[in-house]
């Protein structure tokens, strides 16, 4: 796992952000903030996890997305000690490889087996909500190489079939009506016994509202560029 500050400014609060399947800082790095400092992790075809990077916060605001949810979910269950004062899981559950509560087996297999350049920018058209948000995100997608994204889809395969669920509670969900890749009803069916607060929103899987939505909740908003 790669864990990357976008920033750094010795801030006492950082937001500690689990990103997706594929991902990397680049969709990211346009965020800028004075309230915290800000660690995305990725590329998970490893779960190593550095926590003597952040031991010095004293207070952890958890955002993760698609199948970082599930990631930080294991993660956070082996570093209990972190002061996480906020949790939130964005568009991913703790079953990513589930028929009812997250990708149906068959899909996750097909994708896993046919991925390819065009492939790829297949899926990553069906997590954008619109040709505008889709070529949005092309002007700013990780150039990582399709067999490297391939080995880390092989290894989160191996990694879910090998681990018992994750206990780490999170405090709250939101969930994409129109998400392409999670399924709604698969994440409704996942979340609806496990937390107190799900928000739904009208967004994508990938939507540049949906990191936001998190940062107007429980920052000063207008401090956050990404999100003006």
């Amino acid at each position: 796992m790669i864990q990357k500050f976008l920033i750094k400014n010795n801030h006492p609060h950082l937001i500690l952000f689990f990103a997706g399947w594929g991902m990397d800082e680049t969709p990211f790095q346009q965020i800028h903030s004075s309230d915290c400092d800000w660690m995305i992790c990725y590329d998970y075809r490893s779960l190593d996890f550095d926590d003597t990077l952040i031991q010095k916060y004293s207070h952890i605001t958890l955002i993760a997305w698609s199948m970082g949810v599930w990631v930080a979910s294991q993660i956070m269950q082996q570093f209990s000690y972190l002061p996480i004062v906020h949790s939130i899981a964005l568009n991913g559950t703790l079953y990513p490889i589930d028929d009812t509560r997250g990708i149906a087996h068959s899909i996750f297999d097909g994708t896993l087996q046919g991925l390819n350049e065009q492939t790829l920018l297949k899926f990553q058209r069906r997590m954008c909500g619109s040709a505008v948000e889709y070529k949005e995100f092309l002007s700013v997608a990780p150039q990582r190489p399709v067999e490297e994204l391939k080995n880390e889809l092989t290894a989160i395969q191996s990694s879910y079939l090998a681990l018992p669920p994750s206990s780490f509670i999170w405090q709250k969900v939101i969930i994409g009506k129109n998400d392409r890749i999670f399924l709604p009803e698969n994440q409704w069916q996942a979340w609806k016994d496990k937390v107190d607060m799900i928000e739904e929103t009208d967004g994508a899987h990938y939507q540049k509202e949906l990191f936001c939505l998190p940062l107007k909740h429980l920052f000063s908003t207008e401090n956050f560029n990404y999100c003006s």
